[in-house]
């Protein structure tokens, strides 16, 4: 049985392309770039083609062209044009389209070719920065909207996570420890988005630093034995989507109660940090708005 998602509403490719809903019904009506299936209600539904075919379209909409040259065009046409584009190598919207294409049809070879082109002109961290951070940013908006399952999320985010893995090694293999400090990289309990701080591990390792990198849901005593070893500690955590907001601030105080002393700190960043109380944090407490930011304090 074929359990992969291949018909479409009118907002799920609104929610994958960005382009409106109101202005997709006008291109069809206008221009007939797009031939939706109707239920019995009426109601539009499209094909994993439409999806490619709406894709394409906005990425040449990005480039200039407008929607009713586009529309004189024939699909082989278009997807030479694309081709055109990707053979520059300079378009992060085609990789990001093209790794969103992947996930929805579950497409490891497809994901493989995207990320190997980009690899031919961009390191790791650009790729990183400029492709799977804005990739990763467009999942969680289709994961809230029931555009994507939570099997599509999983799928593209271990298929990231194994990249990431591959240059964590590459950097270990390749750098000796530099520095004394010592960085403790813990998820929070029922945290288990890992992939923002699996980058973190990349980005501290590459500056010469010691992790320890213990993953997902570690409760906050197993961090503390972490002191009987090496001191000082800085720990990083990434709240996602744990502690819940209206624990997050006891979350943080029972941190810095049980891990702070000893040059100890404490470094956060994620998206449930938006409910910290900052006025409450004790001065070893640090709080980051992006990866960036905690990469450049390293």
């Amino acid at each position: 049985m074929n359990n992969i998602k291949n018909v479409f509403s009118i907002n799920d490719l609104e929610n994958l392309s960005g382009i409106k809903a109101h202005t997709i019904r006008i291109w069809e009506k206008r221009y007939n770039i797009l031939q939706p299936m109707r239920t019995d209600t009426n109601i539009r539904l499209y094909s994993l083609t439409s999806l490619q075919k709406l894709l394409n379209i906005t990425l040449l909409c990005d480039y200039g062209y407008k929607i009713s040259k586009i529309s004189t065009f024939s699909d082989e046409k278009i997807v030479e044009m694309i081709h055109d584009i990707v053979s520059k190598k300079n378009s992060k919207n085609y990789a990001v389209n093209a790794f969103k294409m992947a996930m929805m049809d579950f497409d490891q070879e497809l994901f493989s070719n995207t990320y190997n082109w980009l690899l031919e002109e961009k390191s790791f961290r650009e790729i990183f920065y400029q492709v799977f951070i804005p990739l990763v940013e467009d999942i969680g908006l289709l994961w809230q909207t029931d555009t994507i399952m939570p099997a599509h999320e999983h799928f593209i985010s271990c298929l990231i996570i194994k990249k990431v893995l591959v240059n964590i090694e590459k950097i270990e293999n390749e750098r000796k420890v530099q520095s004394g400090k010592v960085y403790v990289l813990a998820l929070p309990l029922n945290e288990i988005h890992e992939l923002g701080l699996m980058y973190l591990h990349y980005e501290i390792i590459s500056k010469g630093h010691k992790v320890i990198y213990l993953g997902e849901s570690m409760p906050i005593g197993n961090l503390k034995e972490i002191k009987k070893y090496y001191s000082p500690v800085v720990y990083v955590s990434y709240f996602t989507t744990q502690p819940e907001m209206r624990l997050v601030n006891e979350y943080v105080s029972i941190m810095g109660t049980q891990l702070l002393g000893d040059q100890s700190e404490i470094w956060l960043i994620g998206r449930m940090t938006q409910y910290i109380d900052k006025k409450l944090l004790p001065i070893d407490v640090k709080v980051f708005n992006s990866i960036p930011d905690l990469v450049e304090k390293v």
